[in-house]
């Protein structure tokens, strides 16, 4: 049964072109040396990115493998302009991505609900002949063709956006949180990569606020270069404001658990580590007091450390206060707006294209062949023939 959580697709986009202008000479009964009056041609459309609040996955673009705009329409005689081809909106959750398919360079990113990018811009229409009239050239026999179609194969990258980013191995009890603090029901299972998706949640705060959550599928040692569930979602917390580290309190080394995790996300994106960070100690019901006391020693110095069991909701309200405060930090507050306006987008690694169209079960090239845009009839029966 395929997931209904679809974050990465790949689709062929064309633009269309513009319409020819007309070159016409008037010619009727009560005057019978009119002169040009050959029309313009219509505009092209265009193909135009729409950030939609009311979607988070791509799921609604999956099947979507071409999205071409209408061409505009040709000139006609007495002045009469080509109709306007029409623009094709394609709307996307907000945090979605561009990239070029075939270089991986970046193209745009939409952030917000709303927001509009015009990917391909639809070619203009050609002047017709009674545009170029004039005193010396009284009866112009020439006409403008119309620009011609834009093409292009795009990578859309969903990266959800969430004020609070879960990090941890396998089995640490990021799926258990979150179905404690929020309405979200993750699967929660007794066995290593039991998230194979993200998950959202709103967890409420005191005074009717709220902050909304995202739980990711575990992180494990090598993740940055492809092992586990690897680099599918470790973009899924580059977008978030705070990242909340997650340890299990039966951990040989608590420590050293969380150097793993923060060295894997320095490998992938190194600008994460700018992000403010909690370190919670899980499953803290199976600790007594004193050895939690001990734990603490070991603990690092440079964030914020909660002890937490969402079995026993031991914690849960300390931790949304610590949560809270780091995400208002005015520390913090600042960093996002500095980030925001320096924000350099990385382009797309290639190197594992192939793998990843491979298991989102795509197909790497995308082919099409508009038998209207074949204007030699030669070329069209070669076509023919290498079919058959």
């Amino acid at each position: 049964m395929d997931s209904n959580f679809v974050d990465y697709v790949k689709i062929m986009c064309r633009s269309g072109k513009g319409g020819r202008g007309s070159m016409h000479l008037r010619h009727v009964k009560y005057n019978p040396n009119g002169g040009p009056d050959g029309g313009d041609g219509g505009k092209g459309g265009s193909i135009i990115l729409r950030g939609n609040h009311n979607y988070w996955t791509l799921l609604h673009l999956k099947y979507e493998r071409h999205i071409f705009a209408e061409h505009g329409g040709n000139g006609g005689k007495d002045k009469c302009h080509g109709t306007d081809g029409k623009d094709v909106y394609i709307d996307v959750p907000c945090g979605t991505v561009v990239y070029d398919a075939e270089t991986g360079k970046y193209v745009c990113d939409v952030t917000y609900d709303g927001q509009e990018i015009v990917l391909l811009k639809g070619g203009r229409g050609g002047l017709g002949n009674f545009q170029f009239r004039s005193a010396t050239n009284q009866a112009p026999r020439y006409a403008q063709p119309g620009e011609p179609m834009q093409e292009m194969t795009i990578i859309l990258e969903l990266k959800l956006l969430a004020d609070v980013g879960l990090v941890g191995f396998p089995n640490a009890g990021k799926s258990t949180l979150l179905s404690s603090l929020s309405n979200a029901r993750p699967k929660i299972a007794n066995y290593p990569f039991t998230t194979m998706e993200p998950s959202l949640g709103i967890v409420g705060y005191r005074d009717n606020k709220s902050f909304v959550m995202a739980d990711i599928p575990g992180i494990i040692e090598g993740a940055s270069e492809g092992k586990g569930l690897g680099l599918r979602f470790l973009r899924h917390i580059e977008r978030n404001s705070l990242l909340l580290f997650m340890v299990p309190g039966d951990t040989a080394d608590i420590k050293r658990e969380y150097e793993i995790l923060l060295n894997e996300l320095r490998q992938f994106n190194p600008d994460m580590l700018d992000k403010h960070r909690v370190l919670a100690i899980t499953k803290c019901d199976l600790l007594d007091d004193e050895l939690i006391e001990m734990l603490r020693e070991t603990l690092p110095d440079d964030l914020p450390c909660v002890f937490i069991s969402a079995v026993a909701n031991k914690g849960l309200d300390e931790l949304k206060d610590v949560l809270w405060r780091e995400l208002n930090a005015e520390s913090n507050k600042l960093a996002a707006v500095m980030a925001e306006d320096t924000l350099v987008h990385r382009d797309k690694d290639m190197t594992r294209f192939a793998e990843e169209m491979a298991e989102e079960g795509e197909d790497e090239d995308i082919e099409y062949v508009d038998v209207d845009d074949i204007d030699d009839l030669d070329d069209l029966e070669y076509l023919e023939e290498e079919d058959d």
